[in-house]
């Protein structure tokens, strides 16, 4: 399980009036999600049976994984999707505002409005995420009061509305280290800056599907056993760039994989373990699939992960 911060860490000797400020800021902002932290306290039920899910959030979502959780998931399992390229949660509220890649990302028979959508409805879950680089969001895009809106919303058209945030990753050549920003970020970012922040706003949980978290413990299984399977390295995760080079941040077929895995357990309560690795993209066209040693690992990590920060994802260990 995640620890709890404390609220504030006082330096040593004086704090200048700036410094105070912020501190104070800092203090505030703990305690709120101090207070938030009790709402996960009752756990969550597994559903019943099938859901229908809208992900809501751009690139990192893609297309190919929300269609690959589906053929993981219980027979009846329905979703649909809002996109965009590198798009904030603040972005997607406003219909005027407009969206980076919206009508290349959201052609496809899956798309539904967002704002629409939620407001009739018709879905049993809603997955949520904001842009990264997440510390310019919460700075300049307000990420909070926005998932708290899109949650809202959700609730008022469904009450029963199961509310997701889904953590991504920033790039794989991010100055401060990848694997560093990922371990940093959950707790101080995603959760207490995020997905605490905007369930004390709503006053109820958010659960976070904790994609940073496995792909990251996955990484460093992979490339400190020099290599499983098919999957070499942190590059064989990520797409290719028209030059041949690695892509920093976008997940090829086998990198969504892990995160359709990621969400499935998150979602169904369930263990992955066992499940089918050959499945389809999203255009119907066969997936390059983990072969059975990586496929393996992948779903005990996802099972082990989604377990370990049970608090908030919701899956009871």
């Amino acid at each position: 399980m995640v620890s709890r911060r404390g609220i504030l860490r006082l330096a040593s000797g004086g704090v200048v009036a700036a410094g105070a400020v912020f501190a104070g800021r800092a203090g505030w902002q703990m305690m709120q999600a101090d207070a938030a932290h009790d709402l996960y306290l009752g756990g969550l039920s597994a559903p019943d049976g099938s859901l229908g899910v809208f992900h809501l959030g751009h690139s990192l979502v893609g297309r190919d994984m929300p269609a690959m959780l589906a053929q993981l998931a219980p027979k009846g399992h329905e979703y649909a999707s809002q996109l965009g390229w590198g798009t904030p949660l603040r972005s997607h509220w406003y219909p005027d505002v407009p969206i980076n890649g919206f009508e290349a990302e959201n052609d496809h028979p899956k798309f539904l409005p967002a704002r629409e959508t939620l407001a009739e409805g018709g879905f049993d879950a809603v997955v949520l995420t904001e842009m990264v680089e997440l510390k310019d969001a919460l700075k300049y895009h307000d990420s909070a009061e926005y998932l708290a809106n899109w949650a809202l919303l959700a609730r008022t058209g469904n009450p029963n509305a199961r509310l997701y945030l889904y953590e991504t990753w920033h790039n794989t050549d991010d100055p401060a280290g990848w694997l560093e920003r990922i371990d940093a970020d959950f707790e101080a970012l995603w959760l207490n800056r995020l997905a605490l922040m905007a369930a004390q706003k709503i006053d109820a949980p958010i659960h976070v599907i904790p994609g940073g978290q496995v792909l990251a413990r996955f990484v460093r299984a992979i490339e400190a056993a020099g290599g499983i399977g098919n999957i070499k390295d942190r590059d064989a995760l990520f797409t290719r760039t028209p030059d041949g080079e690695a892509d920093t941040i976008h997940l090829n077929d086998l990198g969504a994989y892990l995160i359709a895995l990621t969400h499935y357990a998150t979602l169904y309560h369930r263990s992955p373990v066992g499940l089918p690795r050959a499945l389809l993209r999203a255009d119907g066209e066969a997936a390059q699939a983990p072969d059975a040693e990586a496929a393996t690992l992948m779903q005990n990590i996802v099972w082990q992960e989604v377990q370990r920060t049970s608090l908030y994802s919701g899956v009871p260990t």
